[in-house]
């Protein structure tokens, strides 16, 4: 046994105490021994790779320097002691020491093979992994918001029941009630048809009415123009009577203009040009408004070719409850039939029937 002098034992500390402190071995052992910090940034894989890097560069320095003090002792061992009592080397041992190092390297590639493997599928697996815990978390949200749907819903549906106690509608009473409405619906279509039909006899006695009260004034045209004839022929027997005959027909046509005035409310009638004249009225109604009617003739022929209706304010008509186009079935009977005193007669007192 070979023994050791104190002097060699406190040089060997002290060689020990000096690569501690230059290694931190002390520090760095009391720090990897620690409580893992369970904050947010501990949870950080690039946080977590580091300090994982840190710590095996430690470790590799820290077995490093184990293995370079274990040879310095064992050296000096060698060195010091006796040469009786120092250890043998043989080739045997070193056969020995190659075959376990050869076998310790090649279980250390299968351990590093085996942990490139593992990073690599973990490269490859970690999108998926990623992936599917997205879709996860996602159905657990759905799943989650499903759930406080189906509460709300049944909330919703006891307060339905308790707003609306027994009897409460059935699917076969709601069948009944559609059939009934069915019918009712058959029958409102009915009596529509039936409200049409009775429109167009009435619009078609109108239409007749119009007619006869137009025969009626082509007649009393005729008999106006007869009489015309025979109190021009007894005007034309003596002077006098030629006059009280023109005085006459001046008194006639004066009243029938101050008669026209006061009951049709014509404000003026103005020529503007050869083929047109226009007719202003005074609407009296809530508001008032005018009334403007003009009547274009044909230059040649001396026919009624067109009428034309306007108010001031514009949408006097529109405010009576008259649509755009209500005026058109008068004044095309009317053109046709070359009749301006009876279209006339016509807008005044349909405008005016409508406002009342």
């Amino acid at each position: 046994m070979s023994t050791f002098r104190p002097e060699d034992i406190e040089a060997l500390a002290a060689q020990f105490a000096a690569a501690s402190s230059q290694l931190n071995i002390v520090k760095s052992v009391e720090q990897f021994n620690s409580p893992e910090d369970e904050s947010a940034d501990a949870k950080d894989p690039a946080l977590v790779a580091s300090d994982l890097a840190a710590q095996t560069a430690f470790l590799r320095k820290l077995k490093f320097a184990y293995l370079e003090q274990n040879a310095k002792d064992k050296y000096v061992k060698t060195i010091v002691s006796d040469i009786d009592d120092a250890p043998i080397v043989t080739a045997d041992d070193n056969k020995a020491l190659f075959a376990s190092n050869e076998k310790m390297k090649h279980q250390l590639k299968s351990a590093k093979e085996s942990l490139y493997q593992t990073q690599k599928n973990i490269r490859e697996l970690a999108p998926t992994v990623e992936q599917e815990y997205d879709k996860a978390q996602n159905l657990t949200m759905r799943a989650s918001a499903l759930s406080q749907k189906i509460i709300d819903a049944r909330l919703d549906l006891i307060r339905l029941r308790q707003t609306h106690p027994h009897p409460r509608l059935t699917i076969p009473l709601a069948d009944q009630k559609l059939v009934d409405q069915v019918a009712e619906m058959q029958t409102l279509n009915d009596e529509l048809e039936e409200a049409q039909r009775q429109m167009h006899k009435v619009k078609e006695r109108i239409r007749a009415g119009t007619s006869e009260a137009e025969r009626l004034r082509m007649e009393r045209a005729e008999t106006e123009h007869a009489v015309r004839k025979i109190k021009d022929r007894a005007a034309a027997d003596a002077q006098n009577e030629r006059l009280l005959v023109s005085l006459y027909d001046w008194y006639v046509y004066t009243s029938s203009l101050a008669l026209h005035r006061s009951i049709h409310g014509l404000v003026a009638a103005e020529s503007i040009s050869d083929n047109e004249l226009r007719l202003q009225y005074r609407i009296d109604s809530s508001p008032p408004f005018d009334l403007t009617i003009g009547l274009i003739f044909e230059p040649t022929t001396r026919k009624l070719a067109s009428v034309a209706v306007s108010t001031h304010p514009e949408d006097a008509l529109e405010g009576l409850g008259f649509p755009e186009n209500a005026m058109d079935e008068i004044i095309g009977v009317n053109v046709q039939r070359n009749d301006p005193h009876n279209v006339v007669s016509a807008i005044v007192a349909r405008v005016r029937g409508g406002q009342q």
